[in-house]
């Protein structure tokens, strides 16, 4: 599946991961391609497809599966466990901090008005999309 065998450190790897995990902040797929074909030419487009392509049949977030096919190739398991780490490391900081701001700031009245409106949102837009969806209409399901 996978062509010529690359000497990649554990270091690049790591950095490799988290430098995507900075980049796609709630969606990395693109960067994931720019970042292990464009940039550092870790894997052609061939090879790179062919590892999504695993990535997308087993079960999890697809990117994180060809993540660790592709740091398991080079690496193996202590590979995997740093190439998750740099994958998950930066999104755990950005939450954690943005959690804490609003733990510091959550009792400023301006504040409570202003998220108070965001929180029913998906609730009260349920009824709305499953009037919409062609089993409501009688068209497609039956």
């Amino acid at each position: 599946m996978l062509g010529l065998m690359k000497q990649i450190s554990k270091a690049e790897l790591f950095l490799g991961f988290l430098t995507i995990s900075l980049l796609g902040f709630g969606g990395v797929a693109p960067w994931v391609r720019h970042v292990i074909v464009e940039e550092r030419r870790w894997f052609s487009d061939k090879e790179f497809a062919e590892v999504l392509g695993v990535g997308q049949i087993l079960p999890g977030p697809n990117t994180v599966n060809a993540a660790v096919i592709i740091s398991d190739h080079f690496q193996g398991p202590i590979g995997v466990l740093l190439c998750l780490l740099g994958m998950m490391a930066m999104p755990l900081v950005i939450v954690t901090a943005l959690a804490a701001v609003y733990y510091r700031f959550a009792s400023i009245p301006e504040l409570g008005a202003a998220t108070s409106g965001s929180r029913p949102w998906p609730t009260s837009s349920l009824p709305w999309v499953s009037r919409l969806s062609p089993c409501s209409t009688g068209r497609w399901c039956r």
